[in-house]
This record gives C-alpha cells, structure tokens and sequence, in this order.
C-alpha cells in the first residue's frame, strides 16, 4: 500500500502521544510535598521536562545548521544563503498576513474548552506547531515519502517512525494534547508528498530539500527558545518559509 509508511508513522505518534499524556495525568496526580516545595511533584517534573525538551529543541535546530557552513554568501553542500533568507523573510510576510498563529490559537482554545481545565502553561497550538515542525522538518520525512510514493520502499519512513514514537511521547508529557494533534499534519503532509511523488520528485532535488531542511531548522530554534522561556516568537507564522525554497530554488 503506497501509504503504509506514512499511517505507520501517524500510528506511531499517536501511540507515543497516548503514553505520553497517560504519564503527564499521573504526575499531575501527584501530592503536595510542603516540607521540600510547595509546588506538586507532578508540576515539578513536568517544569523540568519542559526545559529539557527546549534543551532538546535547541540541539535539534542547531545540529540542522550547523551541518552547512557559510562562507561568501554560499552555504555550504550546495546550499544558497540568499535562498534561506528569502524563504524566511517572504514566508514571514504571507505567514503575518494570513495570522496563521491566530487561527491556531483559536482551533487550540476550542480544543482546550472541551477539558476541565487548562493543560499546563503550554497551549495546545504551541504543542502542536512544536510537535508538526520536529515530525516533519528534515530530508528522512521528504526523501522517505518520496521512495514510498516512487518505489513503494517504507524503510526510511518506518526508522523515522520509530524515532518520532520516542519523541512523541517525551514532547506530549510536557506539551499536552497539542501533540496528539499533530498525527493530523503528519499524515496531510507525508501523504500528500507520497500521493505526488511523481510530480514533486523533479521539483524536491537534494538541493531544494536541504534548503528546507535549513529554514525548518531556524524555525525549531526558534521552538527551542521558546520553550525555555527566552523569546516569544510566533512560529507558526514562520511557517510558509518551508516551501518557498522550491520555488526560490529554481531560480537560485
């Protein structure tokens, strides 16, 4: 089935997300210890994963970065830097345009009004921008699709999985339901690159997807800040800057 990678995929996030949030009810169940914090123990582990998963997050977008080297306005493997800043300041604009981060918030509060009560201090929209980008930013999500759609091979596409039901259930214990949600972009934007592997294989070159896989990055950074408390950023309205590489790079 030209799928199966990719619903083994959503099945594997959903699945971690599922432990993830079991694990987060737990420690939220945890009793008050006065004597040692008057914080719960639950409140205390989750503050420190959240922390730990921005540490994560930094490492993860840096590593993406670091990778490429820039020297005389070239990154490089090839890779232009006026593509990167383009991508980032066009997809930026149409980003703030539309308000991209203000529809999700929406979508996130009217999820969040169907609980009891208000899951932690991360919104389900950041939960699921945060979950989406680390997912789906990276040459294993395009290349994997891509062969699945090609020549029906999953392999890659079946290693990422497994590494996304490790981080689904680590990143849903600190950002809640938002993450469980992100299955959904999973399967849109994996299936949709395998249905039209055909189509979009002249246009998604090595070049194109390590370009893509440079601006995702900078936007994870961007995540990692977040998360840790250090800027404000609204990332979601980075995120058309990920597809402008394949137009920029035909001309570029």
């Amino acid at each position: 089935m030209i799928l199966a990678g990719t619903l083994f995929n959503v099945l594997t996030v959903i699945v971690g997300s599922l432990v993830g949030l079991t694990l987060r009810f737990i420690l939220s169940r945890s009793p008050k210890r006065e004597l040692v914090d008057t914080k719960p123990v639950g409140e205390r582990v989750s503050d420190a994963v959240m922390k730990a998963v921005g540490l994560c997050t930094l490492m993860i977008g840096i590593s993406g970065l670091f990778s490429y080297s820039v020297a005389d306005g070239q990154i490089s493997n090839g890779i232009n830097a006026l593509v990167v800043i383009l991508s980032m300041a066009v997809g930026t604009v149409i980003g703030e345009l539309i308000n991209i981060q203000k529809w999700l918030d929406r979508f996130g509060n009217w999820i969040q009004g169907k609980f009891k009560r208000a899951d932690g201090k991360t919104s389900i929209a950041e939960g699921f921008v945060a979950a989406s980008l680390l997912f789906c930013v990276g040459a294993m999500t395009v290349v994997g699709s891509l062969e699945s759609g090609l020549s029906g091979n999953h392999q890659t596409l079946y290693t990422k999985s497994i590494l996304d039901l490790i981080s689904s259930t680590i990143f849903s214990m600190s950002m809640g339901v938002g993450v469980l949600l992100s299955a959904v972009f999973v399967l849109v934007y994996q299936g949709s690159i395998t249905l039209a592997a055909s189509a979009l294989a002249p246009i998604l070159t090595e070049a194109t997807v390590a370009h893509m896989t440079c601006v995702g990055s900078l936007l994870i950074i961007g995540l990692g800040l977040n998360l840790l408390g250090i800027t404000k950023l609204k990332v979601a309205n980075f995120l058309p800057a990920i597809f402008l590489p394949m137009l920029f790079c035909l001309f570029f």
